[in-house]
């Protein structure tokens, strides 16, 4: 059976490299995997999505609204925007951090208020300030492998040595830090 994982945010917080990880760890199990991301005006502060669709055999890398397993948000916006692709018995995981789009910038818009308690009232979902999280461990940029943390565990991906593809894939100068964020994601997903 193919499992969907849709990770949402905007450009800049990681989410790119959340999903590459996610996908060398997937693959290094065994997984067929595949993986299509999207960046949009991700250098401006734009949306940005990476689906991973993982399982025996993936014939489509491209998750349909109304499929995901799982979606992860890496900012709160972003959630609201996506529920639509997450099913109806999945998870949410909502990193409680807010980057104003341009219409809320330019005062043509509001940001919208209770969006972390719409969502629980309609899904599982679990929330965190992986902003502070990472502020916490030293480096607010581990915000992403927070969130890759509480993927893994919510995923039940643990029997993966994501310790291992950390080590291969991270600048050695930042393996102990991301390793300490890893393990952070871990534990606010239980």
């Amino acid at each position: 059976m193919t499992k969907n994982i849709l990770l949402v945010g905007v450009g800049g917080q990681g989410t790119i490299l959340a999903s590459k990880l996610l996908t060398i760890g997937l693959m290094e199990a065994g997984y067929d995997v595949k993986m299509s991301e999207i960046h949009g005006m991700s250098q401006r502060g734009g949306s940005v999505s990476s689906q991973v669709r993982y399982g025996k055999k993936v014939e489509a890398p491209v998750i349909e609204p109304g499929s995901a397993d799982i979606l992860v948000s890496f900012e709160e916006l972003e959630a609201l925007r996506w529920l639509c692709y997450l099913n109806p018995q999945g998870k949410i995981i909502v990193n409680r951090y807010r980057i104003n789009p341009m219409a809320v910038i330019a005062g043509k818009a509001a940001y919208p208020e209770g969006i972390c308690t719409e969502l629980a009232e309609k899904v599982k979902t679990t929330v965190f300030n992986a902003g502070e999280e990472a502020i916490k461990l030293g480096n607010v940029r581990v915000m992403n492998i927070i969130l890759l943390g509480a993927t893994i565990k919510l995923m039940e991906l643990d029997s993966i040595n994501w310790d291992e593809i950390i080590r291969k894939n991270v600048k050695s100068a930042f393996v102990d830090i991301n390793l300490k964020a890893l393990s952070r994601g871990k534990e606010l997903a239980e």
